[in-house]
């Protein structure tokens, strides 16, 4: 009975404005958090952003993995390696694009992963597909040698993204490599 006349006394009071204000954008931001999502069939990412970064590019889903392939689809926006894991799925998803700081470029794809070197553990990657946003969050951003870099494609337990670019256009030499662990998958908000 207490807490009936408790929420019928706040309800009425914050009505009439009698409520501080703090306690009514903690009763705000309650009422406006997002629903997590489950989602169970592995869908294909679309797209992905990366405020922090500056990144808002279309994700390519090439079905092979040979090199014409890839180079082809990176033309068009990052690329969502063949055979890592997709959304909905566990294990790691691998995404990867073209980076270049040239002045002048023609094509938007040859810089979709710029700056990702300026990431932070804790920043947030959203990537997104069929009206969901699926969140994670940065672990570690490295630059390694090309010929070092293994990314664990096998299928199973947990939910990671990782990233990878080359620290400049053209160079094979050495990679960008950002790990993020998979939070949450949410509604996209109309």
């Amino acid at each position: 009975m207490y807490l009936l006349v408790f929420f019928f006394t706040y309800l009425l009071l914050s009505l009439f404005g009698f409520v501080p204000e703090s306690m009514n954008r903690i009763s705000e931001g309650s009422m406006n958090e997002r629903v997590v999502v489950e989602q169970k069939a592995p869908i294909e990412p679309e797209r992905i952003v990366i405020p922090e970064a500056n990144v808002d590019v279309e994700i390519r889903n090439p079905q092979g993995n040979n090199i014409a392939t890839l180079d082809a689809e990176l033309k068009k926006g990052a690329v969502h390696y063949p055979g890592s894991a997709l959304l909905n799925e566990g294990g790691n998803m691998f995404l990867f694009g073209h980076s270049s700081y040239l002045p002048i470029v023609h094509n938007r794809n040859y810089k979709a992963f710029n700056n990702l070197q300026k990431l932070k553990e804790g920043d947030s990657i959203y990537v997104y597909a069929e009206g969901l946003e699926y969140r994670y969050r940065v672990t570690s951003v490295a630059l390694a040698q090309a010929s070092e870099v293994v990314v664990d494609l096998r299928k199973g337990t947990g939910k990671r993204l990782t990233l990878s670019t080359c620290n400049s256009f053209g160079d094979i030499a050495e990679r960008y490599i950002v790990e993020a662990d998979f939070v949450g998958s949410y509604p996209i908000a109309s």
